[in-house]
């Protein structure tokens, strides 16, 4: 069993080397999801790769963003150069990407959780694809995990520590619609770790607290699960070594039948290292939302009082060296570090003014913090001169002939359906009780019925329709004998985006340009979502209540809970491209796409019959039924 540590840095890589990782995740400058990470220059990379194997230790490269169509080559020239100076794998997220590099070279591929693989039917699909590891979702129990091991033979990967995002990972498009900043290419804003109000709740109600499943290594290594994997490129190297060395001894330890996995000291080093609260994770079924403080705190001492300055009590445990930090509720008062006469007399006192009363008492730094960056500036990494080999995929693209596209309505309501029938070619309907009476309402007016399914299934549930809508990997992999629609959850970024399909959604994420790009060089129908609310987030917190979740200027995001109980969170406005349907036919799309979902019948008729006559007078009708609508990202895009 191997532990992945992250290097953000330089220093990071020596600390993870140094903490007895079997082999370290980092990046380049451009196609990785932590862009503002200080990551590794090409040189740099040389040298990492060479340093890490010096010392037996694996790299594993993340080009794991998504990929326009004009940056292929780029991230495929990229690849070729991992390949060329040995890194031990690349970890990606885009599938186009995936079949450049299965066809043309030999680098093994690791699937990022972005990837959104969390069922054996994912897992199986991974195999097929020339696929050596996926790297599994966030939101799994150790049964599921253990479940998706035993179904194929690709290596399984987890997160056991650090970061938990609010989102299933691939599907967050909070930051890109809220902030201009996308997660899917690695500048995510943190929208999640923001106060909200939902209801009568305030707080940072999608801020979760730190996974630390080090106890739930005996059941991952009985699952066969091959690497362990520690969340933190934007984490100091202190972080980066306490985590490698007490993950990297606890698996050790399970391998020679111990039971005592950490010592007490351990856990509270990794405590003050980075702590914004901690959860055993859905692996082992627990709370995972810390809602009261989205920061790192590190390690609580309870509460202290201060009276003309001298802090009391002493806490136990603190030593010459140590960094103490001082919090009034939410506030941070500020902080200091223990001099070696607060220690020998066994009395605080604060270098800075601090009003009498009582505080909240955190420890942020250990004095043996020191020692350890004192350890990690003692190895050293070259850099390595190399040069990159131009290699071009070759595929020159051609314009498509203008068309008139069809219509398609996503919708979940009889209601609605029944309105916006004569204007429609094609039904998505949400699976339901309901799906037989849709059905025969579409065949009565010869518009074609297709199921949607679900947009994240645990269980990839059986249907018995020649045509289907699918959301995700797994889902297009049990259904693939069928006409298969995806869904834009499936992130079509650039033309060599598999599997295959009939026809797919574009990304919403895509501008007017780069769906040119792409309608150029995808074989297959292309549709564009031209109507609705962006679902800007999927999660399995149970604990967030359907209602409008508020930022602070006031913006508010529709939640709804869905039937096997995962809540949605949706964009503020309704994404309205009317004016541009007409420019969106001369380009070559094949279909518009119309969200029709939990709209009343009144305004879904108007919307279909405005896009269906392309009627431009409805707009400020269509906006006034909304409360607000945008263009998303069809004019700016994401970089």
């Amino acid at each position: 069993m191997e532990v992945l540590a992250p290097a953000g840095s330089v220093d990071s890589l020596k600390a993870a080397i140094l903490g007895g990782a079997g082999a370290v995740y980092l990046g380049g400058p451009r196609f990785g999801a932590r862009k503002f990470a200080q990551n590794f220059s090409d040189e740099e990379m040389a040298g990492a790769v060479d340093l890490a194997h010096s010392k037996d230790v694996k790299v594993y490269v993340t080009v794991n963003t998504l990929i326009k169509q004009r940056e292929l080559d780029a991230a495929f020239n990229y690849v070729g150069f991992l390949e060329d100076v040995g890194a031990d794998a690349v970890i990606i997220q885009d599938r186009g990407l995936l079949r450049a590099i299965t066809e043309r070279l030999h680098i093994p591929v690791h699937a990022s959780t972005q990837m959104g693989i969390h069922t054996p039917e994912g897992a199986r699909w991974a195999e097929e694809n020339g696929i050596h590891r996926v790297i599994l979702a966030r939101e799994l129990s150790l049964s599921e995990i253990s479940k998706i091991g035993q179904a194929s033979r690709v290596g399984i990967e987890v997160f056991v520590h650090g970061a938990l995002c609010y989102c299933f990972s691939g599907q967050c498009l909070f930051s890109s619609f809220a902030g201009g900043r996308s997660g899917n290419r690695g500048a995510c804003a943190q929208p999640c770790r923001k106060m909200y109000t939902l209801g009568e709740r305030q707080g940072y109600l999608l801020s979760t607290a730190d996974i630390f499943c080090l106890d739930a290594i005996p059941e991952l290594f009985r699952a066969g699960v091959q690497g362990l994997k520690i969340e933190g490129r934007m984490r100091s190297p202190v972080y980066v070594y306490l985590t490698a060395r007490a993950y990297s001894q606890a698996v050790r330890r399970v391998e020679r039948g111990e039971k005592e996995l950490v010592s007490d000291r351990d856990r509270e080093l990794l405590a003050v290292a980075f702590n914004r609260g901690f959860t055993r994770g859905y692996m082992m079924g627990a709370e995972v939302m810390q809602t009261d403080h989205p920061d790192s705190r590190g390690l609580s001492l309870g509460k202290v009082e201060s009276v003309s300055g001298a802090i009391a009590p002493f806490p136990d445990g603190v030593s010459q060296g140590d960094g103490l930090t001082l919090y009034q509720g939410k506030e941070k008062v500020g902080g200091f570090e223990v001099t070696a006469k607060m220690a020998s007399v066994r009395e605080l006192r604060s270098p800075f003014h601090l009003d009498d009363g009582l505080y909240q008492l955190h420890k942020t730094k250990d004095h043996e913090f020191r020692s350890i960056e004192a350890s990690i500036s003692k190895l050293h990494l070259h850099p390595r001169s190399v040069k990159r080999r131009k290699v071009s995929i070759g595929d020159p693209g051609k314009p498509r002939r203008p068309r008139e596209p069809e219509l398609s309505a996503m919708a979940s309501s009889l209601k609605v359906l029944e309105r916006v029938l004569p204007w429609i070619d094609r039904a998505y309907y949400e699976l339901s009780e309901r799906m037989e009476g849709a059905q025969e309402l579409c065949h009565s007016h010869g518009v074609e019925f297709v199921p949607l399914l679900p947009r994240v299934s645990p269980q990839v549930p059986d249907i018995d329709h020649e045509a289907v809508m699918v959301c995700s990997l797994d889902q297009a992999s049990k259904f693939r004998d069928r006409k298969l629609y995806g869904h834009y959850s499936l992130n079509l970024f650039n033309g060599l985006t598999i599997p295959t399909m009939h026809q797919c959604m574009a990304s919403v994420e895509l501008a007017r340009e780069e769906l040119k790009d792409l309608l150029a060089h995808y074989r297959n129908n292309i549709e564009v979502m031209v109507f609705g609310r962006v679902e800007l987030m999927v999660t399995k917190d149970p604990g967030i209540a359907q209602g409008i979740l508020r930022d602070p200027t006031g913006m508010g995001f529709p939640v709804y809970r869905d039937r096997q109980g995962f809540a949605h969170v949706l964009n503020s406005a309704d994404l309205m491209l009317l004016e541009f349907a007409e420019e969106l036919g001369r380009m070559g799309v094949d279909s518009l796409a119309l969200d029709l979902r939990r709209k009343n019948p009144e305004l879904a008729a108007m919307v279909a019959k405005a896009f269906k006559e392309k009627d431009l007078t409805k707009k400020s009708a269509i906006k006034r039924k909304c409360g607000a609508i945008t263009t998303g990202h069809f004019l700016k895009g994401v970089d």
